[in-house]
């Protein structure tokens, strides 16, 4: 049999397996897993190498509103560059809908932002801010059934949130329509009411950021997204999870056979509270400003265990990428002082890999399958893209990273692609990294050099999820 590519002399690592395999692509799919693949036109050593599932980094933004003055600082090319360097074959962003605005229009004009864009697979969520009628029987059951089976709804931020009627709503429409449904779980009215006290005070520097969002509130909206997915027998997903309070009401979900599932991201167990107090409380803490914040040590410990015990079933960067020096960044957000108007987000997408293996597996808190599973396989089940991608055996796309499991690396902006100014990793050091991404068995990055170019990813539909039809046991 002819190849077009075979992968020689790696160790091929899914989420089940770790074997010494060969690895044979035509069309840019895998056809065939042997002991030995001859007769390709091209053949790649990867002798001392893994042999993984391309990334799936299916919780990122890219290219999106984000207030008045603010600009978000990765396109889709910039983005999906930094993304194949780190190791990420697909990646998920949101079209979000703007209040006032149609559904569709808002998908269609977010759609066109990424048309030849991206080096990369890439597929969308949605975002519902304004469950308006129209959107919830007309648009959002038309575009599930085009593809978009996923979307996001918002428990904080002024123009995002939506209240308790509001969410029933929408999860009704997710449970007629089987799609998954993502929720971020911080209290908004807490964290008003915690604002506006921290700043009378006149604690505004970036630290203040947690104070005002502390894991109590993301504690007391997980508990009552549970709730309202339980009361109408709708999955829920909850996302980018801080710590153990919510952990612990999605655990206590899952006990009882809910159907409840969440992800955790890199911030949540390698950066804390005290980062955001930069040097001596000044602006460079702005850096570290995401939500939900980074918490402490205790809070790190208690993702890995949920990370251990199978509670998260999907590790995502939240890449959030804003600036830090320009006039549209985090330095001098819109010509205020207050963390409140700090944009809210930081870059990840080519770092979730290197931080996940270096602290997981280089550690020894997660073996490879589990690494495989967090990082690609769940991603893919979760979303609808299996058995295309997620994976490698015959069928699938040839979605591949090879990994160095023992290079050592420090991460640096200068070594990074993405459109931020900055890395919160700066001087981090991780074992193991990326040396080569092929995406449907082409190279698009290789030893930190981005080969591939904009227009190679698709924009692909998804299928439904088989864990939005998931009910829970009674």
């Amino acid at each position: 049999m002819d190849y077009d590519v075979a992968i020689r002399g790696g160790t091929v690592v899914t989420a089940s397996d770790t074997v010494r395999a060969d690895v044979g692509i035509r069309g840019g799919r895998i056809v065939a897993v042997a002991d030995v693949i001859d007769g390709a036109r091209q053949t790649i050593d990867a002798s001392g190498l893994l042999v993984l599932p391309g990334g799936i980094d299916s919780h990122v933004h890219i290219a999106q509103a984000s207030g008045p003055g603010i600009v978000m600082a990765d396109d889709f090319a910039s983005g999906t560059a930094s993304a194949a360097a780190g190791g990420n074959t697909t990646i998920m962003p949101f079209a979000m809908q703007q209040r006032g605005r149609g559904l569709r229009e808002c998908v269609e004009e977010y759609r066109e932002l990424a048309v030849g864009k991206c080096l990369i697979d890439t597929s969308f969520h949605l975002v519902i801010s304004d469950p308006t009628p129209t959107v919830l029987g007309q648009e959002l059951p038309a575009l599930v059934k085009a593809g978009y089976t996923s979307f996001k709804v918002f428990m904080t931020y002024d123009d995002l949130v939506l209240n308790d009627r509001q969410l029933l709503e929408v999860f009704a429409v997710a449970r007629r329509e089987q799609a998954l449904v993502m929720v971020h779980c911080e209290g908004y009215d807490s964290i008003k009411y915690l604002t506006e006290r921290l700043e009378a005070e006149g604690k505004t520097a970036p630290y203040y950021h947690g104070p005002s969002r502390p894991q109590i509130v993301e504690r007391e909206a997980a508990h009552r997204a549970i709730s309202h997915a339980e009361l109408l027998d709708v999955p829920l997903m909850i996302v980018h999870v801080s710590g153990r309070e919510a952990m612990e009401q999605i655990r206590w979900a899952q006990q009882r056979g809910l159907p409840v599932y969440a992800e955790t991201c890199p911030q949540y167990i390698t950066l804390t509270e005290d980062d955001m107090k930069g040097l001596n409380m000044d602006m460079t803490g702005a850096k570290y400003v995401c939500s939900p914040p980074p918490r402490d040590k205790e809070s790190q410990a208690s993702i890995w265990e949920g990370l251990q015990q199978g509670v998260f079933h999907t590790f995502s960067s939240d890449h959030c990428p804003f600036r830090y020096e320009a006039t549209d960044g985090k330095l001098n957000p819109r010509g205020r002082t207050s963390f409140r108007w700090v944009p809210n987000g930081i870059p990840g997408v080519e770092t979730r890999l290197p931080i996940l293996f270096s602290e997981g597996v280089s550690k020894g808190r997660i073996s490879l399958q589990q690494f495989v599973a967090l990082s690609s396989t769940n991603h893919a089940k979760m979303y609808g893209l299996y058995p295309r991608k997620g994976s490698i055996a015959p069928g699938f796309d040839a979605d591949i990273v090879l990994w160095d499991a023992k290079r050592r690396e420090t991460i640096t902006q200068s070594k990074l692609h993405h459109g931020s100014d900055y890395t919160p990793w700066e001087g981090f050091e991780v074992v193991g990294w990326p040396v080569m991404t092929m995406a449907k068995g082409k190279i698009v990055a290789e030893n930190g050099k981005i080969i591939g170019k904009p227009g190679d990813g698709a924009i692909l539909e998804r299928g439904l999820s088989p864990y939005a039809t998931r009910r829970a046991r009674h």
